[in-house]
């Protein structure tokens, strides 16, 4: 049989035959017939594949290799999202040499929205990297090559042999050393040069600080695009930003007696931002057009609540979304938040998990910041902003008491929204956040 079958591969018609008699193969390569075929990838080889049938009932998965036994594998960038067509090659978690597992990431691709982690599709050893840090790259190019027949192999690296073989070598300074006072005259008979008289500095010339003293660093692609959109944001909209305080006495109290009966049955803890948000459900029920959009000539009504929250990473800002947060009660909101905020600090968070929203919440007061005027995030038409808790003397019933109070503000689309629903809106989280119980009685 085997000499029956190398008969045929020398024959380029019979084999044509052998080929069209196995029509379910959908693949051919020189692994089939080593060294008496044509090489993988040229044109004879790609002719006689257009004769074989598409629609054959088996398919071959493989991956990319660079050397003919197959040992060298290729690390690509994986699929990047929807709507992502290309990143930056941010930083290499390995170097040359490095043992690595399957999957194990290698590489990290910094994108719009997202940052993503190349990793190894067999476990080996980094040969090498064939992209550069700073490299825009696309779903497919190829990053590294990783070696699976190295992975046992310990190889002496270069830096160790050179001082075993410097160190033979006599030391040519040494001998300079002892030349040196034959060659260069004594001090006193140097001629003394004289000194340069410093720049006059004239008035119209400011002085600057030299550019040794600066640093110039590529700007990464996720704060490019929070430059963008906020930009966009300030060109496109007509800003207007309207305020107002929350007495917090009643939301702390309600969190300070009831979090430890929360902990044991949900296994989250009670925090403020749930309260915010179901206020913000609620005034968005009252107020539609704060949830609505300017969409060319037209006023797009959305009849859902998807609610994001503003989280600042190392990285820059990202906005994930809480989908249908009207239908959610408290405990879900928190178990929500929590994990949307680990998976942005992490990196991990996913496009889809930040996609859409139709308002925004953002707490600029766990920096401290007691004002502030945040900006839309586009598409969409008003941002909520709150501020850091601080003792103020307030007038209650006549009298000067000590109370938690914050600073809130709306900024809205003027172009949509009139003052008149902003500050009705504000007003509907000041009444529930300084009286909860608005929210059980719908009130």
């Amino acid at each position: 049989m085997a000499s029956n079958l190398a008969r045929l591969v020398r024959r380029p018609v019979a084999s044509l035959l052998l080929l069209q008699s196995y029509r379910h193969v959908r693949n051919f390569s020189h692994h089939v017939f080593p060294g008496t075929w044509y090489p993988s990838g040229s044109k004879p080889m790609r002719e006689i594949i257009r004769l074989l049938p598409r629609n054959s009932p088996y398919q071959v998965c493989s991956r990319s290799f660079s050397s003919e036994n197959g040992d060298l594998i290729d690390a690509v960038v994986p699929f990047m999202g929807e709507s992502i067509t290309d990143g930056t090659l941010a930083t290499f978690l390995k170097k040359p040499g490095d043992r690595v597992e399957v999957d194990e990431p290698i590489a990290q691709v910094e994108t719009d929205k997202v940052t993503i982690d190349v990793a190894s599709p067999e476990a080996g050893v980094i040969e090498k990297f064939v992209a550069n840090e700073g490299d825009t790259v696309t779903p497919g190019t190829k990053v590294a090559v990783i070696s699976k027949s190295a992975a046992n192999v310990t190889h002496v690296a270069p830096s160790e042999e050179k001082p075993s073989k410097e160190a033979a070598k006599p030391s040519p300074p040494a001998e300079k050393e002892v030349e040196k006072p034959k060659v260069e005259p004594s001090i006193e008979e140097r001629p003394k040069a004289p000194s340069p008289a410093p720049p006059k500095a004239t008035a119209s010339e400011p002085r600057l600080p030299p550019k040794e003293r600066e640093r110039r660093v590529p700007m990464p692609r996720l704060r490019k695009r929070v430059a963008t959109r906020l930009k966009d944001s300030q060109n496109t909209f007509a800003l207007l930003t309207t305020f107002n305080e929350v007495d917090m006495t009643n939301l702390m109290k309600l969190r300070s007696d009831y979090k430890d009966a929360f902990v044991e049955k949900h296994g989250v803890k009670l925090g403020l931002m749930s309260g915010f948000v179901k206020a913000a459900v609620s005034a968005l029920q009252n107020q539609p057009i704060i949830n609505a959009v300017i969409d060319g000539e037209d006023i797009i009504y959305r009849e859902y609540i998807d609610i994001s929250i503003a989280v600042g990473t190392r990285k820059g800002l990202v906005v994930p979304v809480i989908r249908d947060a009207g239908q959610m009660n408290f405990a879900e909101i928190e178990k929500t938040i929590n994990t949307l905020a680990k998976k942005a600090n992490d990196g991990t968070i996913s496009i889809d998990e930040m996609a859409g929203g139709s308002f925004t919440i953002s707490n600029g007061g766990v920096y401290g910041s007691l004002l502030s005027t945040p900006i839309i995030n586009p598409p969409q038409s008003a941002i909520l902003g709150m501020h850091s808790i601080v003792n103020r003397p307030t007038v209650v019933d006549g009298m000067i008491v000590p109370r938690p109070m914050m600073y809130i503000a709306l900024t809205y689309d003027h172009r949509l929204i009139d003052g008149r629903e902003a500050v009705f809106f504000l007003r509907r989280i000041k009444d529930v956040v300084e009286d909860p119980r608005r929210l059980l009685l719908d009130l």
